[in-house]
């Protein structure tokens, strides 16, 4: 197949880490965009990160809803190269790149235009609502542009092709951080620059994936971009894509009533330290997705292609890798939180309550790598149910469990505990049910 790399031959882990290092590194470059903008804006006062952190929880509701086909696309068009169908390859290509834009009107226009009542449920000053429903509504315009992105992603993800997307990801945020304090400082557009930079290298990015494609590559001989959905090829993408879509968006609504109670607890510093400090702690939550998306990939040609041997070892060594970071990750957020959180947010009240979210995350950061990279296994045999039910219960469970540590006297820190505390119950729940269903799972033979 054409701009295709077979992963069902050759040697296993040296497959599996030229998989993942580019979509690690692409993770940290998508994630950098965030950083960026709150490096800059920081600089700005604690009511202008506030905005954009308030906007982050949507930003990260719109990328939870495009991994339906970024997910999709990744396990559907895999098996289709495991099974040699270069048809259903196409096929499967064309649609889910039809059905993410498609999807990302339906999102981005009630975004736009019902902004402010959206941003009124965080409870913040009026202020910073107003400041932020004009951010939104610059951000908003991009976000087609965001779902095409991580369909192109997905895509280039199934084939084998990860360098690409870090590639235009990197050229993107290369661009961003040269437009951030251009906008922001000498053109003085605070807040709007930031969102007005990220817009133009999201439509830039998208671009290039686009001539990548049509001019470069000629990927899947050239498969049409958009198409008329048939029903097979949807219902499969669907299958496929909702849970994960589905989990991550509740997951992100479920930290919008996060962000209330830490704003309840302690205004917007409140606010501010659970959002940012959620950003750091992303490293960790990036390079695990990496690790899993390369997984998902690698084990989706194998799985098709009836190589059980290829995806058992493939899984052993995602899970070395996760163990070897999960234990680095929480080293560096037990012992430097503090000093981590202050490079972002230079200001003592707001670095001190930041740094005590980021101590406490990192004692669950080694479950939080095994939860997602499991997730990569599910994903890559076409079981997507199961991590969507552990995650969905579990992020659920943080609200009561934090409302109840809170009243105990814990004050916020009993948010911060209900957070780390869940992670580890899911990367605990995650492995025990993979091993409970891989011996019948490994006997099915993958239908597209």
């Amino acid at each position: 197949m054409q701009g295709v790399k077979n992963l069902t031959d050759g040697p296993i882990h040296k497959q599996l880490i030229k998989l993942a290092i580019p979509i690690m590194s692409t993770s940290f470059v998508q994630m950098a965009y965030s950083l960026t903008d709150m490096a800059w804006v920081g600089r700005l006062g604690s009511v202008a990160v506030a905005v954009i952190g308030a906007v982050s929880m949507l930003t990260w509701m719109t990328c939870s809803i495009s991994l339906l086909n970024k997910v999709g696309a990744e396990v559907s068009v895999a098996q289709s190269i495991g099974m040699k169908s270069l048809k259903d390859a196409r096929a499967f290509a064309s649609h889910n790149v039809t059905i993410s834009f498609l999807l990302s009107l339906v999102w981005a226009i009630p975004l736009f235009i019902f902004a402010e009542p959206i941003l009124n449920l965080f409870g913040l000053e009026a202020d910073i609502v107003s400041q932020a429903t004009k951010y939104l509504r610059i951000v908003a315009l991009g976000f087609p542009f965001v779902f095409l992105s991580a369909t192109f992603t997905g895509i280039y993800n199934a084939a084998g092709r990860s360098n690409i997307p870090f590639y235009i990801s990197a050229a993107g945020l290369c661009l961003n951080m040269i437009l951030d304090p251009l906008l922001i400082f000498v053109f003085g557009w605070g807040t709007n620059g930031a969102a007005s930079a990220t817009l133009i290298s999201q439509a830039v990015v998208c671009t290039l994936f686009i001539y990548q494609i049509r001019f470069k590559d000629n990927l899947l001989d050239s498969f049409p971009l958009f198409t008329r959905l048939k029903s097979v090829y949807t219902k499969r993408i669907f299958k496929l894509g909702t849970p994960v879509a589905l989990f991550n968006t509740l997951f992100s609504v479920a930290g919008v009533f996060m962000c209330k109670i830490a704003s309840w607890q302690m205004g917007h510093i409140g606010l501010l330290a659970f959002t940012t400090g959620g950003q750091v702690e992303a490293v960790a939550w990036n390079t695990s997705q990496g690790l899993s998306s390369a997984l998902s990939a690698f084990v989706a040609q194998n799985y098709a292609a009836g190589k059980i041997d290829r995806v058992k070892s493939a899984w052993r060594t995602a899970l070395y890798f996760a163990g070897v970071f999960g234990l680095a990750f929480s080293f560096v957020l037990i012992f430097f939180g503090e000093e981590l959180f202050s490079v972002f947010v230079p200001f003592r009240e707001a670095y001190v309550v930041g740094g005590e979210y980021l101590r406490i995350a990192g004692y669950s950061q080694l479950f939080m790598m095994l939860e997602i990279t499991m997730q990569g296994m599910f994903y890559g045999i076409g079981r997507t149910v199961p991590p969507a039910f552990i995650s969905i219960t579990c992020n659920y469970l943080r609200i009561p469990v934090a409302l109840l540590l809170i009243w105990s006297g814990m004050g916020i820190a009993g948010l911060w505990w209900a957070v780390s505390l869940t992670a580890v119950v899911k990367g605990v729940a995650s492995l025990l049910w993979f091993l409970h269903i891989r011996k019948r799972a490994y006997n099915v033979i993958p239908k597209l």
